[in-house]
């Protein structure tokens, strides 16, 4: 009976053991802010949606259970972003100012620590001379998580990004990580990003807007079209939509718009399409950067937009509000 009991409570220990080994802890403390919340997501799968980490007295912390290695992105209330690379088992700890977080320090495990010297040598550099810094880091480092996160940041969601570079580095990284979904994945994009340039077709979509409703391509046909990315939070995309605005009341159907908000939140989406009055669909998936549409357009930044003429080909791509107000101007006349 005594083995028996024995057994079951060391069977007990292991079990409950094996349950703390999956916690990945994230703590921190900033100067500067005192109270507020961020925005935590992952691309990679290690946790669904959206989760916010409450900040009190500057400091906070955050718990996740994982089993597997993944990657978080925190989103800060300026929304600038910052990825924690995360281990079953493991703890992180941010310090730094909520002034300055591009100086931040993420202590913890050797992924973090070699993305927290990657940062600060980019802040150094130029921003020409930033791609080639990565560029160099990934090359050095096939196998780090961080590599993967780098790659998707730098080459593809970038404003200007390099479809044909991120293939190849992608096809290097995956010679080193063959079971990697989200090297497989992005590999697989890559063909069809690749000719998402001007002149090209633009591609076949299907998404659902933020009343429910099902956009595709075949809104676009045969008419002059914009598809534009914005966020609530970013004033400078605020002004296009005003500016399309004024078009659309213009050029009516003649002009099709679509809209992409990368806002975290569709409620505050929704409030903001209302009381503007925007009259057009908006797709608003609560994914931010990583929203299916917005990759699908290779858009990665807020303004962005994608101007299409009415055989359903790219004319040009983030333009400048002027510039797009003058080209749709001369395309609708």
């Amino acid at each position: 009976m005594r083995q028996l009991l024995g057994y079951i409570l060391c069977l007990l220990m292991m079990v409950a053991c094996g349950s703390e080994s999956g916690k990945f802890r994230l703590e921190g403390r900033l100067r500067n802010i005192n109270q507020g919340e961020f925005w935590v997501y992952s691309p990679d799968g290690g946790m669904v949606g959206i989760d916010t980490i409450q900040v009190r007295n500057g400091r906070f912390s955050y718990e996740l259970e994982l089993f597997n290695p993944a990657t978080l992105v925190i989103v800060f209330p300026n929304y600038s972003e910052q990825p924690v690379f995360a281990e079953p088992g493991s703890s992180v700890h941010i310090k730094g100012d909520a002034t300055h977080l591009k100086e931040m320090i993420i202590e913890g495990t050797s992924e973090n620590e070699d993305m927290t010297m990657l940062r600060m040598k980019l802040n150094d550099l130029t921003p020409p001379d930033i791609p080639a810094a990565v560029e160099e880091f990934i090359k050095e480092n096939r196998e780090s998580p961080v590599s993967v996160y780098l790659l998707q940041r730098y080459f593809v969601l970038s404003p200007d990004p390099n479809y044909r570079q991120a293939r190849v580095l992608a096809e290097m990284l995956l010679a080193e990580n063959p079971d990697n979904h989200q090297l497989q994945k992005l590999r697989k994009q890559m063909k069809q990003l690749e000719s998402s340039g001007v002149n090209a077709q633009i591609p076949k979509f299907s998404a659902i807007d933020i009343d429910g409703k099902q956009v595709t391509e075949a809104a676009f046909k045969g008419k002059v079209s914009i598809v534009s990315s914005w966020a609530t939070w970013s004033y400078p995309s605020l002004q296009v939509q005003q500016r399309l605005k004024k078009l659309k009341e213009q050029y009516g159907n003649q002009l099709a718009v679509l809209g992409i908000c990368i806002d975290a939140d569709d409620d505050i989406c929704r409030r903001h399409i209302q009381r503007d009055s925007l009259k057009w669909s908006t797709v608003c998936d609560g994914r931010m950067w990583q929203s299916p549409l917005l990759q699908k357009f290779a858009l990665g930044d807020v303004p962005g937009n994608v101007l299409i003429n009415t055989k359903g080909r790219v004319l040009a791509r983030n333009l400048t509000a002027d510039d797009l107000e003058n080209r749709l101007k001369k395309l609708l006349k």
